[in-house]
């Protein structure tokens, strides 16, 4: 490739869910803005159950034009047909078909990006959007892996390739605990996702996923070597394409950008501006976490008790297996009675919480968290120790990492998920003592938390370890580009 004067393309198709998106995007944006002669190009996938991604990609393609920035857009695919229910179990067997029939409207928009004479360097692809490999190669495009979740994981998920590996994880025995070599420890069988544990048609497609991945030119991973130098060292260690730690990536205006209910965030943050500082503990669990009535009584029980200042993120259960949590009605229906009366002084109950604003506010001295891996960087960028209470996807393995392997946060539970014994109010409790009170090696985690804050922002600084990364990917791409033009131009 020669010349900077030069523009190509990189295109980006993420699976269509917040969690995925927003980091895939945030990616696409930091790459073109690295090297000029990179532009990217994000293809969309709608999904009617996903409003929420239409408003983000809606008001993140306005932003976008309106900055006259012109080195990211957006490409929306036409809808294909949804999968019928009779083809899936789970809802992330649902979404990995929805993505899967799109495969032909994806091949027509890149074909239509090469009609205009469009050099492309390259298709990244998500964890879960790697069937579009086979796209990929049909054009002769180099197609790489942006893996959003934390290495650990990603070792996870080439563990599961290992016949012998499966066999201990389709046994019985749940106090199996396994050799994961992105873990420094042995991992206990009980912190593994429900999509291994529980759901059939989503571990079937789960190890499909998986096994693509050692086909890519390179995998971009959303962590960085300071936070997991080791599942970062056994990857590379491994007869897997070259890995690039390239995070944190974070969206750091958040969500009050672009949701619809932004408007809220201004009520929240003059309470918040009413705290002493580091006072406050944030409950948020994630876009698509809630909890059941029982579990919510006792949670209003444990802040209660503890005495503790809180914003509580409350949200109501799905009310369908590919519907997400929503907002409550009234708030005092889901509490125990006189509890908003009671706590008036000491609380705040909401539905939607801007996390990332609320995060870096000087108020906030805790994060209780499902331990999404967005939510992670973005508590840790903020310097906020977290206490694990994980529901779904991941993060019961996320929660083990952090509290057992990295010392970065302070346990309620590692194993939590839907069906799960209640976390009582004295449980709760404790670890709101732990966290806010520096108990029981609470002042340890903090101290930690700090640490890592600043050796996050330093990663992405121009002498960091991912800034460093980030350009042997660049240069990787350009080579990519030169060797691959002969089959673009045929």
């Amino acid at each position: 490739m020669s010349g900077a004067e030069v523009e190509v393309e990189v295109v980006f198709l993420a699976t269509p869910a917040i969690g995925n998106l927003v980091p895939a995007v945030e990616f696409a944006q930091r790459l073109a803005n690295h090297d000029p002669r990179f532009r990217s190009t994000v293809l969309v996938i709608t999904d009617p159950h996903r409003p929420l991604v239409s408003s983000y990609i809606h008001s993140r393609a306005a932003t976008t034009a309106s900055s006259g920035a012109g080195n990211l857009r957006f490409v929306h695919l036409p809808q294909a047909d949804p999968p019928h229910p009779s083809e899936y179990q789970s809802a992330f067997a649902y979404v990995s078909l929805h993505i899967a029939n799109h495969a032909p409207l994806v091949k027509q928009a890149m074909m239509n990006l090469r009609s205009t004479g469009t050099r492309v360097a390259a298709l990244f692809l998500d964890m879960f959007t790697v069937p579009m490999a086979d796209v990929a190669r049909e054009l002769g495009i180099p197609h790489y892996l942006f893996f959003a979740s934390p290495a650990s994981f990603l070792g996870f998920m080439l563990y599961l390739l290992d016949p012998e590996a499966r066999k201990a994880i389709e046994s019985g025995d749940m106090s199996t605990e396994l050799p994961i070599p992105s873990f420094v420890n042995s991992v206990p069988k009980r912190v593994l996702p429900s999509l291994v544990l529980k759901w059939k048609d989503a571990f079937t497609l789960l190890l499909a996923h998986a096994g693509r991945y050692g086909g890519t030119k390179g995998i971009a991973i959303n962590t960085f070597d300071e936070l997991e130098g080791h599942a970062l060292e056994s990857l590379r260690a491994s007869a897997l394409p070259p890995v690039y730690s390239v995070g944190p990536v974070i969206d750091l205006d958040g969500p009050v950008k672009w949701h619809p209910q932004r408007a809220e965030q201004q009520a929240i943050v003059r309470w918040l501006d009413r705290q002493p500082p580091s006072s406050v503990v944030l409950l948020c669990f994630g876009s698509m976490g809630s909890l059941g009535a029982p579990q919510v009584r006792e949670i209003a029980n444990g802040l209660e008790r503890s005495g503790f200042r809180f914003l509580w993120s409350l949200r109501e259960p799905p009310r369908g297996k590919l519907d997400l949590p929503g907002d409550y009605g009234r708030m005092d229906q889901a509490l125990p009675e006189g509890f908003l009366d009671r706590t008036a002084e000491t609380g705040l109950v909401c539905g939607w919480v801007p996390q990332v604003t609320v995060l870096a506010h000087k108020a906030i001295g805790g994060f209780i968290s499902h331990c999404g891996w967005n939510s992670i960087l973005e508590s840790l960028w903020s310097g906020v120790p977290t206490a694990t209470w994980p529901i779904y996807a991941e993060q019961q393995m996320n929660a083990f990492q952090m509290v057992a392997e990295l010392g970065l946060a302070v346990e309620i539970r590692l194993d939590y998920r839907e069906g799960s014994a209640l976390v009582p109010a004295e449980e709760l409790e404790r670890g709101l003592r732990c966290l806010m009170g520096g108990g029981g090696g609470g002042s340890k985690v903090r101290s930690k938390v700090k640490e890592m804050r600043d050796k996050s922002r330093m990663a992405v600084t121009e002498h960091g370890s991912s800034h460093a990364s980030m350009r042997c990917l660049v240069q990787q791409l350009v080579v990519g580009l030169d060797m691959g033009m002969d089959d673009q131009e045929t």
